[in-house]
């Protein structure tokens, strides 16, 4: 039988430190598994409900975007997959008498994962201005609300955020509604995560996404792995990672943190993962400090530029510069003027260690740079992978099999949804697509991203938020900024599977709207629906729930869309007929065939893909024929400035990061199994050098606050100190708990992602001196 949600916030002053891992998965990882899933579902539900995660004829798992192989197994999760799913198909349930037992205010007291532990949500509730709880409240009243509440305002004083969880069908329709109504403003989460890798593959490239399959991994001779933790956020990553070592492949780790997954991985369907050694996936580890990576993929770029001097056409791809690429003499003079002792203060490294990186490079033929949130959310993130693309296009390592970049997404299907339109700066095709075939003219001006939708909160230019999944108020920056700027919406518009704090951190009034989750079988029209979605590889394919619904109140993404959107404009629907999509999902995908670039017979090809492989694969000019849509329609070299992150005495470089027991701003539970934590969240790693050197004990508490050119302390309290082998100079701790250190207005250059993992701060202990 599945556990009872917990009464009380657990207590973290027992939070227990002991040796971290050395290796990722393996029994462990399947016996916590199992324990979440039981304490979640029960015995029979989790078997009937895991057995269904990943297939063919199942539905695609709520977590990360790693794509599925071709040559599936009967067990295709990972142990994280295995906690969304139990997460989204808990038995655990939120209903109207919770909400009134438990007043807003309170609510708004407890801990992300007492929230989150409390189950599903299975009516549509709302609280109106002055209430102090949430009520029941009918679908057609709370369309009427939303809907009363958007005519009242203009368009440009509404907000439509999406988290990546939304499919293709909900985030077509979305967009199209917001549009509709007459404004872009899409914030998504994209925005805060691989905004910068969209801005700069844009530029250099031509298309915003990566260049790589599952079989270009298994090809590869050299693949780095850079700013990226798989072993917690994309386990089913270690299963290609291990597929191309055996296939004789190099794998070389760069990270701030040693990280188990990418020392050793014991694959728990394998008898050598099972009972036996594992693989050892990486044969190099750069300790990198915080936001070096720009320096290393230079100081690569020099290395090689001076290595072809030494040995004239045998180190760079002079065919494929001349051919296919463009600012190549730039690049060149810039690279050979960066001074050694700039790339050395950046990145920590001995030159020692970069010169035995730069020889694996010359040794390998075919290279795929991978990389997540440790590339992307910093200050110079765009020019960081820039320089990424930099280093792959002097060896043509674009466009042939086994070479490419590799942006890893997080969230399920945050890459479709940017594809089905999810943007807040539209291409002019798009919308003209879009005109052609609804026969509206959608709005032109560009609309507000994350940080600007806050910062228009906050200075009450917002009269009206809708939330398409996700937890706004947690993900986001500078929490006491973002909490502040969403209580003076005169209306907040959540559509949510379970219990968040943006249900309980709200505008004047709220409305909490349940949907469907991705597990649960969606009938509309009389015949069951499915649902698609696009993963990190492009790879288009279908999702099927299988379960009965939370609750017979619940309805799906599309339903809640189709809802409001009737509500809104009439019985004539501002001539679309949104009853008849939301009943049949097939009207969706064919107007997404019509508007959509490699879309064409949409219907028909994600069937067939369904029954033969692992869904279709969209069209990407630098990867199919080296073709590249760019402003100099050839591959872009860019030079970038290289500038050293100096930290203050007494200080140092934070980035935020995620636990074992989490997903994004999903907590699990409160262990980090691989770091050594159990018991507890507000934890700070810290080299045991740096702590000698500020006289901070192991075990000590310690509050955060960090430093920023607006002058404003931002503290977050109460963490214990972790020695731990982080790069000197650097520190790590988890978001959510430490959003709060991040300023708004610190972002990245051009794609303005907050800059969670360039936080400067120091430790300060005054207050429990005194105490």
């Amino acid at each position: 039988m599945a556990t009872p949600a917990p009464e009380n916030d657990p207590r973290e002053d027992g939070v227990a430190v002991g040796p971290g891992e050395t290796w990722a998965a393996g029994v462990p990882g399947i016996a916590h598994a199992l324990q979440i899933a039981q304490q979640q579902m029960g015995a029979k539900r989790s078997a009937l409900t895991l057995l269904k995660l990943n297939q063919r004829d199942g539905f695609d798992c709520p977590g990360c975007a790693w794509p599925e192989s071709a040559d599936r197994s009967h067990f295709e999760f990972c142990e994280n997959g295995a906690k969304a799913v139990a997460e989204e198909a808990t038995l655990r349930r939120v209903t109207p008498e919770f909400f009134a037992a438990h007043p807003v205010a309170e609510l708004a007291e407890r801990s992300d994962y007492w929230l989150g532990q409390q189950g599903r949500l299975t009516e549509p509730m709302y609280k109106a201005p002055d209430d102090e709880h949430y009520r029941p409240v009918g679908w057609d009243e709370a369309f009427r609300i939303t809907a009363d509440a958007l005519r009242a305002c203009t368009p440009d004083e509404a907000v439509f955020y999406t988290s990546g969880r939304t499919s293709n069908e909900a985030a077509f329709l979305y967009q199209l509604l917001v549009r509709r109504y007459g404004t872009n403003n899409l914030p998504d989460c994209s925005n805060m995560c691989h905004e910068s890798s969209g801005s700069a593959l844009t530029e250099t490239l031509g298309i915003g996404k990566g260049s790589v399959s599952l079989d270009d991994l298994a090809k590869a001779d050299l693949i780095i792995v850079a700013g990226q933790n798989p072993g917690t956020n994309h386990p089913r990553m270690l299963t290609s990672l291990e597929k191309a070592k055996r296939g004789g492949a190099s794998i070389v780790a760069v990270n701030p943190l040693p990280e188990a997954g990418l020392i050793r991985f014991k694959n728990p369907q394998t008898v050598r993962g099972v009972v036996g050694p594992g693989t050892a996936l990486a044969d190099d580890f750069l300790q990198i400090r915080v936001n070096g990576d720009l320096a290393l993929f230079r100081a690569l770029g020099r290395l090689l530029l001076e290595a072809e001097d030494e040995a004239p056409g045998t180190v760079l791809d002079r065919a494929f510069i001349e051919q296919h690429a463009h600012g190549f003499a730039e690049y060149e003079a810039e690279v050979r003027k960066t001074p050694w002792e700039d790339v050395l203060e950046a990145t920590g490294l001995p030159k020692e260690r970069i010169e035995a990186l730069a020889a694996r490079v010359r040794g390998s033929e075919r290279i795929i740079v991978c990389w997540a949130m440790g590339l992307t959310q910093h200050r110079n993130s765009v020019p960081t992978i820039r320089e990424v693309v930099n280093f792959l296009l002097l060896r043509g390592n674009v466009g042939r099999p086994g070479a490419g970049v590799c942006p890893v997404r997080g969230h399920s299907n945050v890459q479709g949804d940017r594809t089905m339109g999810i943007y807040e700066k539209p291409a002019a095709a798009f919308l003209n697509a879009l005109a052609a075939e609804f026969g509206f003219e959608p709005p032109r001006e560009h609309g507000y991203d994350t940080v600007e939708a806050i910062r228009a909160m906050r200075d009450g230019k917002v009269a009206v938020f809708v939330g398409m999944g996700g937890n706004f108020v947690t993900a986001t920056p500078d929490t006491s900024v973002t909490e502040a700027a969403m209580r003076r919406c005169g209306l907040t518009v959540q559509v949510s599977t379970k219990l968040n704090r943006s249900h309980a951190v709200t505008g004047a009034a709220a409305l909490i709207l349940p949907c469907l989750g991705r597990t649960e079988r969606d009938v509309r029209g009389g015949r069951e629906q499915f649902v698609t979605v696009e993963d990190s590889m492009s790879m288009v394919h279908a999702s099927r729930g299988r379960l009965a619904p939370a609750s017979p109140v619940l309805k799906s993404e599309v339903a809640i869309v189709a809802g409001i959107a009737a509500a809104l404009f009439g019985p004539d629907g501002g001539g679309i007929d949104w009853a008849a999509m939301a009943d049949d999902y097939d009207l969706i995908r064919d107007h997404v065939a019509r508007v959509v670039p490699g879309f064409a017979d949409f219907n028909a090809r994600v069937r067939r893909a369904d029954k033969q492989a692992v869904g279709f694969q969209l069209p990407h000019g630098p990867r199919d024929s080296r073709t590249f849509p760019t402003a100099t329609g050839k591959a872009n070299f860019t030079v970038n400035p290289l500038d050293v992150l100096r930290v203050p005495p007494g200080h140092l470089l934070l980035q935020t990061v995620r636990s074992h027991d989490q997903y994004n701003t999903t907590i699990y539970g409160l262990d980090d199994r691989y770091r050594g934590v159990k018991g507890g969240r507000r934890v700070v790693f810290v080299n045991p050098a740096d702590l000698a050197e500020l006289g901070v004990a192991d075990g000590a508490s310690v509050d955060l606050v960090s430093r920023w050119e607006d002058g404003v302390e931002r503290r977050a309290p109460g963490f214990r100190v972790v020695s731990y082998p982080t790069a000197r100079g650097c520190a790590a701790a988890y978001f959510p708990e430490t959003n709060v250190l991040v300023p708004l207005d610190s972002t990245a250059q051009v794609s303005n992602t907050p800059t969670s993992k360039s936080v400067v701060v120091r430790l300060s202990q005054e207050h429990f001196h005194r105490v």
